[in-house]
């Protein structure tokens, strides 16, 4: 008996790892997503500076090309709309992944305690 719950027991750490591992990945990508959308704030703040008349340039590739200022805001203003869009769907991935691992803690004790009142039972037929 001692041998199966081994076994589950090392299954269940083993997809516990596994959601760490898919956790700390969705963690990285809201980060990366935060930066960016800190950065498309600043350019937005910027544009709002200029003047109809400023001359707005586009990096595109080793070239830099003129830019329309309002096409230039609306650019920068769907990029933000789509990084935002995006890390609401990470935080909802975020807060699934957090149910999954209390699940998956609670499921971790329950085998943990089993295993454990198997070895003392073992131990003293022994």
């Amino acid at each position: 008996m001692a041998d199966g719950l081994q076994k589950r027991l090392q299954q269940e750490v083993e997809k516990y790892k596994a959601l760490q591992k898919e956790y700390q990945t969705v963690i990285s990508s809201r980060q990366q997503l935060d930066s960016q959308l800190t950065e498309n704030s600043g350019v937005r703040d910027e544009l709002n500076l200029l003047e109809v008349s400023a001359n707005v340039f586009k990096l595109v590739g080793p070239v830099l090309v003129k830019q329309d200022l309002d096409e230039a805001k609306q650019n920068v203003n769907k990029r933000i709309d789509y990084i935002s869009g995006e890390i609401k769907r990470l935080e909802k991935t975020i807060e699934d992944l957090d149910k999954k691992q209390d699940v998956q803690r609670e499921a971790l004790g329950k085998l943990q305690q089993q295993f454990q009142q198997a070895q003392v039972k073992a131990a003293m037929k022994a």
